[in-house]
This record gives structure tokens, C-alpha cells and sequence, in this order.
């Protein structure tokens, strides 16, 4: 059996490195094969069919790209985590849109407004509309990681800022949980099970994230929030995931899902070989799928 790690050719951060890396010591120690490749070589192609380079037998697909993911899938690849996964959690309107109505708790939301011309003029009624989830009110774009494209704003004034700056884009509107600000618990969910709890910290920042500047000590994951994550986890369909968690008055809320969640401090602070877990969980679940009925 083989595996492809297939990356993204554009994002070279060492963080990313490390986590391909990691992933293919891990597979390697239960003697399985695995090429890190970047998505640059084109790994499937479409002439009327889709076809997909032979030689692999699942992909780690740590990118973002939904049309390679669904053509790798078309082909007959297994993938994890599986194209519809990411592309829920890519989009964090979808991922809560995907997760309504199941008893997840979630910072009430409201989409973006997309604008198609950067001429377009906010409109006076759609702002005021946003300010009734009161201020400080949090403005995200629908796609990014690391707190990037996440923005507060403490007023009437900055709110029409943020407005203006995000229009083209998609993105949404959230609650503030003053609670939880500079403050969130990364929880590591793999094949159904937690691994563990880091909790974020970041001084000056409202954004707890490591890439932002935030740092990470381990947390106890109690039992509720631990259903909750399994719960989030399963719903998406996820094979591996790192899901934040906002600190609430009455208890956890969800703040977003990352299916390529970096674990590099997670395994630091905690000691938890999230690696060697999550080709572990590969591993299972080839050998059951291949398994005959």
C-alpha cells in the first residue's frame, strides 16, 4: 500500500512542512509508503473522464483545492479527509450552516452581503441590521486560517469599514463572546476520537491563534466538550480535525473547523503524537475498506 501527502505548491510555511513530514514518519513506521508531493504535478486530469497518476492508493489531502479533491475522488481515490469534508470546513458560513439544527452551539450568525462591483455602496439598513448582535461585533471572512480575515469592530464606524473591506469577498457577521476574547480551546479530534485539549492564549489580540502570535497550554477536554467535538466531527465527516472552542457564560461554543488543523504546537504542549494517531487511523481504515464484506 501506498499514500500520497499531496500539499498545496504555493503555501511553504515551515509549519506545513513539518506537518507533511510528520505524517509521512508515521505511516512509514507501520510500513506504509508515502511520496509528499506538491499539487503542482497536476495528480488528476479530466479529457471527458477523470483520470488520476497510478501508484497511490489513498491521499493525505492537505489543500484546499475542491476540484482536485473531487476529481482525486471521482477517480476512485481515498481521501482524507474527503472533498466535501474540506469544503465545509473551508468555508466557515458552510460549516455552520452544515452544522445547524443538531445541537451545536454556535455565536449567533449572519451571512455576508456579497458585493460584485467594489463600487457597490453599503447600505445603511443592512449595517444596522448587523449592529443589533451588538458591539464589539466580529467580521470574518468565509475563507482563511491562522485568525486571518478575522476582524472586531467596537463600533458604527469601524463596522462600516470592515463592511467596505470585505464586500467582494464572501464572509459573515458573529457575536462577540467577550468571555472568550484572546482565549480559545483547540480540541484534536481523529477518527471519532479526541485526542486531547490545547488552550489558546494571546495577550492584546482578541484572536487567540498560534499563527497570530497567540501560545498554547494543555487543557483538559470534559466530557460535554469532548460529545460536542465527536458530534461536529461525524456531522462534517471528518477523518481528522481541529475544532476551536469559544469559553461562553453557559458553556462551550463553537468558533470554527480546520480539516487540516497544524499540530505542531498541539504536540508540543501536550505530548499527544497526533501523527502517529492519525496514521494510525488511515491505516484501519484501509485495511476495513479493502476488507470483503
Amino acid at each position: 500500500m501506498k499514500g500520497l501527502i499531496l500539499k498545496n505548491a504555493y503555501y511553504d510555511a515551515p509549519v506545513y512542512a513539518h506537518q507533511c513530514a510528520r505524517i509521512k514518519d508515521e505511516l512509514e513506521k507501520l510500513g506504509i509508503a508515502a511520496d509528499v508531493r506538491a499539487n503542482d504535478f497536476f495528480p488528476a486530469s479530466l479529457d471527458g473522464d477523470v483520470h488520476a497518476k497510478t501508484g497511490y492508493d489513498f491521499c493525505v489531502f492537505l489543500d484546499k483545492d475542491k476540484y482536485v479533491g473531487e476529481m482525486l475522488e471521482r477517480a476512485g481515490m481515498r481521501l482524507f479527509n474527503s472533498a466535501a469534508a474540506v469544503a465545509a470546513c473551508d468555508d466557515k458560513m458552510l460549516t455552520a450552516i452544515r452544522l445547524s439544527g443538531i445541537g451545536v452551539p454556535m455565536p449567533r450568525t449572519l451571512p455576508g452581503l456579497l458585493c460584485y462591483t467594489h463600487s457597490a455602496e453599503i447600505k445603511p439598513r443592512a449595517a444596522a441590521k448587523v449592529a443589533e448582535l451588538g458591539f464589539p461585533v466580529v467580521v470574518k471572512t468565509a475563507h482563511g486560517s491562522m485568525g486571518k480575515g478575522v476582524f472586531r469592530a467596537d463600533d458604527e464606524e469601524q463596522l462600516l469599514a470592515l463592511m467596505e473591506k470585505v464586500k467582494c469577498s464572501p464572509h459573515l457577521f458573529q457575536e462577540y463572546i467577550a468571555e472568550s476574547a484572546g482565549r480559545d480551546l483547540r480540541v484534536i479530534v481523529v477518527g471519532g476520537r479526541v485526542l486531547g485539549g490545547m488552550e489558546r492564549v494571546s495577550d492584546g489580540d482578541f484572536r487567540s491563534n498560534i499563527g497570530a502570535g497567540g501560545s498554547g497550554r494543555p487543557y483538559p477536554v470534559g466530557a460535554d466538550a469532548a460529545a460536542l467535538c465527536v458530534k461536529i466531527a461525524d456531522a462534517l465527516g471528518l477523518d481528522f480535525c481541529g475544532i476551536d472552542l469559544l469559553f461562553g457564560r453557559r458553556g462551550m461554543l463553537l468558533c470554527e473547523v480546520n480539516s487540516n488543523a497544524f499540530f505542531k504546537e498541539f504536540e508540543s504542549v501536550t505530548g499527544v503524537n497526533v501523527a502517529a494517531a492519525y496514521a494510525r487511523h488511515i491505516a484501519d481504515t484501509m485495511a476495513k475498506e479493502a476488507a470483503p464484506d
